[in-house]
């Protein structure tokens, strides 16, 4: 559930967009997509030399990898707990 500095969008089927606002980290993005196969997306992306930052595990089961450039940009990919 979404607080008071969140939005949270469904866009699709299974698919959201989630925005989270920072007043003090102005400048910065922070962004998160919902992938199908978390696993998958994570090793395409290592194929191409690029390691995530963390990759952790919510107490619903729910699971985000996330990755950092140098300016402070957080870009991540969360994946649904297989069935």
């Amino acid at each position: 559930m979404a607080h008071d500095t969140e939005c949270v969008w469904d866009v699709a089927e299974d698919r959201s967009v989630y925005i989270v606002e920072m007043p003090d980290h102005a400048g910065h993005a922070r962004l998160m997509l919902l992938v199908d196969d978390l696993d998958a997306e994570v090793a395409a992306i290592a194929s191409r030399g690029i390691e995530p930052d963390r990759v952790e595990t919510y107490g619903d089961g729910v699971r985000k990898a996330t990755y950092r450039d140098d300016d402070g940009n957080e870009f991540g990919f969360g994946g649904m707990p297989l069935e």
